[in-house]
């Protein structure tokens, strides 16, 4: 470690300017233990040890970025920076050392300058500036369609036809308030984040039943480090799937055999689709906040169950009703699934390499071709890349600024995926088919 600043010689006792410290990266980088992170905003080093606990965003995203520079990261999550390095201010250490480089690792600081010289374009276009009237025609539109379904029921009878159009609609209006709630919990709709949790809060839980700080928590880690093993939680498949070029040779070569990987393929429609959301982030969720002791977030969860049954028990009793909103549920699982693995599932999955923003996202993500109902029917997470460059951009902001990233990845060679929906959905069953087929050649020939 290296000092600068003054040395203090000759000043009288209480004159004297305290060094600031500077630090090298070789130094920064030994902060990355369980009890000890350091990371690197600005040239800036913070000890995040202690803060990490309190961190609103969840201790993982931002202890995922310990002995890192993690200046990207950290202006993507804050819309409001002015208040958050308010926060910074106790947790400030020193400097980078005048000889060290601003980026670790030997990352390409042209491709990081030129990155940040397109978020301050997309700053000064007003792109970080949401259009209020589509966020509110958008939940408009959830609600009536909410209403729709009572209307089935109410004026036609719990008949097969009205009942189905019924799970139908109330699968619509689930799926399109989860995208909903995505864009407030990003803090992207108003300047005032504790208005965006707020309102985060009444779509997860009061339209929903589920959790903001579990979304929060989960999310967040996503998009730090996406595709990362043991960082994001998004590929940890708890040894049911195994993913990317390289976890399946590892498990091969250990001989680890949960499944028949190489049908995975195949058993995904089983326990992937029609699972996750009804039985998997159905448990997690319920015992998070009662672990958590989440009394808030179980409180808007208790709401949504409370009118669903007050809605729907005089037309199916109380029985008939678990059935419709597991119906619901089981149906919206599907679609959930579809729409937030072909954009990841396909791409590179692999161990921490510490890239830079641009390649960290670029490699982990990949757009759906843009249409009126592509837009629709993904919450436009068909523009994945740009909603991970740029995670608290309003959506309906993404094709404006889709041009300018496309051509900065061609700058650099950094590829730029797009394709149609269709391909999307095929290439989620090929890459689990190739995964598949490497655990099987490594697990044969270990």
């Amino acid at each position: 470690m290296g000092m600068g600043g003054q040395s203090g010689e000759g000043c009288s006792s209480g004159d004297c300017v305290k060094p600031e410290a500077r630090y090298s990266w070789e130094e920064i980088q030994k902060h990355n233990l369980k009890t000890d992170k350091w990371l690197v905003i600005e040239r800036k080093v913070y000890n995040i040890t202690e803060w990490m606990k309190r961190h609103p965003g969840g201790m993982r995203v931002i202890g995922h970025y310990a002995g890192e520079d993690a200046t990207d990261a950290f202006h993507a999550f804050h819309p409001d920076k002015t208040f958050v390095r308010k926060f910074l201010k106790p947790l400030y250490v020193g400097e980078l050392a005048e000889n060290e480089p601003s980026l670790d690792r030997d990352k390409n600081g042209q491709q990081v300058e030129d990155f940040r010289a397109l978020r301050k374009t997309a700053e000064d276009m007003g792109l970080f500036k949401a259009n209020p009237a589509f966020f509110v025609l958008y939940l408009f539109h959830i609600l009536l369609i909410e209403i729709l379904a009572w209307c089935s029921l109410h004026y036609l009878g719990t008949g097969w036809i009205p009942t189905i159009i019924t799970v139908l609609l109330l699968t619509i209006s689930q799926a399109q308030a989860g995208w909903l709630q995505h864009d407030f919990g990003h803090l992207s709709v108003f300047k005032k984040s504790k208005w965006n949790r707020f309102v985060h809060k009444f779509i997860i839980g009061h339209l929903k039943g589920a959790s903001a700080n579990w979304w929060n928590h989960r999310h967040f880690q996503h998009h730090a480090k996406p595709n990362i093993f043991s960082k994001d939680p998004d590929v940890n498949m708890v040894n049911v799937f195994v993913l990317g070029d390289t976890q399946p040779v590892e498990f091969g070569k250990k001989g680890i055999k949960y499944l028949p990987y190489n049908h995975q393929h195949l058993y995904f429609f089983l326990i992937g689709p029609p699972l996750l959301i009804p039985i998997y982030f159905t448990i997690q969720i319920m015992k998070t906040m009662i672990s958590r002791k989440d009394w808030v977030d179980l409180a808007w969860s208790i709401s949504y169950y409370t009118r669903f049954f007050i809605t729907f028990v005089p037309f199916f009793g109380v029985l008939g009703s678990i059935v419709l909103i597991n119906a619901v549920r089981f149906i919206e699982s599907h679609w959930f699934v579809w729409v937030t693995q072909m954009n990841h599932l396909p791409m590179a999955i692999e161990h921490e390499k510490h890239q830079d923003w641009l390649n960290t996202q670029l490699a982990a993500t990949c757009n759906i071709e843009p249409s009126f109902f592509n837009d629709w029917f993904s919450g436009h997470l068909n523009f994945q890349i740009e909603h991970h460059l740029f995670p608290t951009m309003p959506r309906h902001n993404y094709w404006k600024i889709a041009p300018l990233v496309r051509s900065l990845c061609s700058k650099y060679n950094v590829t730029y995926e797009e394709k149609c929906l269709y391909h999307g959905f095929r290439d989620v069953l090929r890459s689990l088919k190739k995964s598949g087929q490497l655990w099987l050649d490594a697990y044969l020939h270990k």
